[in-house]
């Protein structure tokens, strides 16, 4: 599992929220709702973003594709210098910028939102809400706001997921909640491929012959014992040969990459099952609990159980979006 899936693995792809927002100028938006990422797509006519922490507005048009990254706010609206009218905070809760509720004067249909019903800017929202220790590595190679114009690769799934937002049948969340997923990846994968792309190290990687099977070995089964010496004769090279390639593609050698990526899966493992230490030592390849609390301290400054019992952002911990936001 590499950190693209391990992004939309398990609970961090889960209950995903979704939206159609249909504005008619002028109008903008406040968001501070702290989520770790959200995709935006404008479906019918033109959409700013001004990007978290400042910076010049990002114009969209039909079928371009946004990503911002939490947890720093960020304003969408119809033109620039549109003076925000409603803000969403933590859990999806919209109200203005005084703090009056504004969800049920702005509910239209079934996961439908906005000031007009028949407005004339459409754009479909996808937001999650959880982010573990795989998916930071992804998502801290990313700028605070990425934008892919519209393309083949991303208007089939576009259209889809148009189509099913306004559906309410059984399953209907876990469909939209696998669109988003496809939705996110073919943006990625579109901006890391793009000409002076800055995919990160690990990503370029992937795709060398023999680094790339090395990475794959040690990220599919990270309990394994593995050394650099069984590392290379599975990719078919030297020992000395893959330690110099892979040092120099990934930026480490491999038993370093390998130890981060154990205590990276460890981490969501402590956060996102009740596994006991042991178990969770066992599944990435620790002997002991002790060997392995020792190494999460080093690397995180806290031991396992402390690390499980501190704060995070939880789907649990946030109020019912849909009773936020229709």
């Amino acid at each position: 599992m590499d950190a693209l899936a391990g992004l939309l693995d398990g609970p961090r792809a889960r209950g995903a929220f979704l939206l159609r927002m249909v504005m008619e100028p002028p109008w903008a938006v406040r968001i501070e709702d702290r989520a770790p990422i959200c995709l935006l797509s404008v479906r019918r006519g033109t959409v700013r973003i001004a990007p978290p922490g400042g910076g010049e507005p990002v114009r969209l048009g039909p079928g371009d594709v946004a990503v911002v990254r939490g947890p720093d706010p960020y304003t969408v609206g119809d033109a620039d210098g549109t003076a925000p009218h409603a803000l969403i905070g933590p859990g999806g809760a919209c109200t203005t910028l005084h703090g009056r509720p504004l969800s049920p004067d702005m509910a239209l249909t079934v996961r439908t939102w906005g000031n007009a019903a028949d407005g004339g800017t459409a754009v479909l929202v996808g937001t999650y809400l959880l982010a573990g220790e795989i998916s930071r590595r992804l998502l801290d190679a990313l700028p605070p706001l990425l934008t892919v114009p519209a393309d083949h690769r991303t208007g089939p799934l576009l259209d889809l997921l148009d189509a099913e937002i306004a559906q309410d049948e059984p399953g209907q969340r876990v469909v939209l909640d696998r669109l988003l997923d496809l939705l996110l990846i073919a943006v990625l994968r579109a901006w890391f491929a793009r000409p002076g792309g800055d995919a990160p190290a690990w990503y370029r990687a992937m795709g060398d012959p023999v680094v790339g099977v090395a990475l794959r070995l040690l990220q599919d089964d990270p309990a394994r014992p593995w050394t650099v010496a069984s590392l290379a004769a599975r990719a078919g090279v030297s020992r000395a040969g893959l330690a110099r390639r892979f040092t120099e593609l990934v930026g480490e050698p491999p038993m370093a990459y390998l130890t981060a990526w154990r205590l990276a899966v460890a981490a969501d493992l402590l956060r996102e099952s009740d596994a006991t230490v042991e178990a969770v030592a066992r599944k990435v390849g620790y002997s002991t609990p002790f060997a392995f609390s020792a190494a999460f301290k080093r690397a995180r400054g806290v031991g396992p159980q402390e690390f499980r019992a501190g704060p995070r952002a939880d789907a649990h911990d946030l109020p019912d979006r849909q009773q936020s936001l229709p």
